[in-house]
């Protein structure tokens, strides 16, 4: 059991390693230069020793190993840098943005697996029938749709056609709102973007969720259980779902994590000031600590959602616990 947790720590030692250097190389393999953006739009007029100084400013102007040491050095103290866009601490920034991301991952998370679980445990119940074919079929449809394309879709018919809902935005700009009228301002703001993440993230639940169901189907104790007279809803509930439970709820924790990635798209569509968004600005303007303190984030929510994963499936599902 030491000698696994060893080789998972190691595993996870190196996957961080990993993902920290290719976070460090990404920005600076991208074509351009930033320091159009640190100088401002006054670049040209600068003389080549101006040049020079603001990029010794910034540390572009060391040999790359000594940026890569300094790049560990922030992430391990804290301090990730200033934005060369806006002169702001990162620190402060991405705390401003991450709230809202997670408003709209949790949210998502939340509303896909109950869509997700029951629709597919029914699906898998009712295999082959009435029921479970045209789910399938409009699960497997909505899987391929573009996230973009169905956010301006909901924006055309919820904010354009009927408005009803904001259509950008986290809050109402100037609005000066207090108490349950600030709440209902940002759920208002938060429903169509979590909508978009929700119908693209249900269908993966939902099929994770029949397969596994229909795995657990054909084992032999749910025949025994049948055999013994126990009465359908116990054998679903009791039997199936219980041990059909463990890859969705493994599944769910990665999708969340992948949600602060995906979430880019859908924060662009709607202007909603996350780190999706934060990401979009910071690539648009070559900002390089940004863009990398970001990615970090984006890693080190995919390596807690794995680690939760791993913790978690033992519990769940007692047959993979080593003796």
């Amino acid at each position: 059991m030491k000698r696994l947790d060893l080789q998972k720590l190691g595993q996870y030692a190196i996957v961080i390693v990993v993902a920290v250097t290719l976070n460090f190389a990404l920005p600076r393999l991208m074509p351009g230069n930033p320091l159009a953006l640190i100088a401002g739009v006054d670049v040209g007029l600068l003389t080549p020793e101006q040049r020079a100084q603001i990029i010794a400013d910034v540390g572009l102007d060391e040999p790359i190993i000594n940026q890569y040491a300094d790049y560990w050095k922030s992430i391990v103290t804290g301090d990730l840098g200033q934005s060369y866009r806006s002169g702001r601490p990162i620190n402060e920034m991405i705390a401003e943005r991450l709230p809202w991301t997670l408003l709209l991952a949790g949210g998502a998370l939340v509303l896909s697996s109950i869509f997700g679980i029951v629709l597919g445990a029914i699906s898998a119940w009712r295999r082959g029938g009435k029921v479970d074919v045209p789910l399938l079929t409009g699960m497997i449809a909505l899987q391929s749709l573009p996230s973009f394309w169905l956010g301006m879709l909901l924006i055309s018919i919820f904010a354009v056609n009927l408005g009803v809902l904001p259509s950008f935005g986290a809050v109402s700009p100037a609005a000066n709102l207090e108490g349950w009228a600030q709440v209902r301002d940002v759920l208002e703001h938060a429903v169509l973007p979590i909508t978009t993440l929700s119908v693209l993230s249900t269908p993966g639940v939902y099929l994770t969720m029949r397969y596994s169901m229909l795995e657990v189907l054909g084992e032999d104790f749910i025949r025994t259980a049948r055999s013994k007279g126990a009465s359908e809803r116990r054998i679903l509930f009791g039997h199936v779902a219980r041990n059909a439970i463990a890859p969705v709820i493994t599944f769910l924790a990665i999708r969340f994590a992948f949600s602060f990635g995906g979430a880019v798209i859908i924060e662009t569509v709607f202007s909603y000031p996350g780190l999706g968004r934060l990401v979009f600005e910071a690539v648009s303007g070559r900002d390089f600590p940004v863009m990398q303190a970001a990615f970090l984030v984006f890693t080190a929510a995919v390596l807690m959602a794995n680690l939760t994963a791993d913790l978690l499936y033992p519990v769940l599902d007692p047959r993979t616990r080593s003796s």
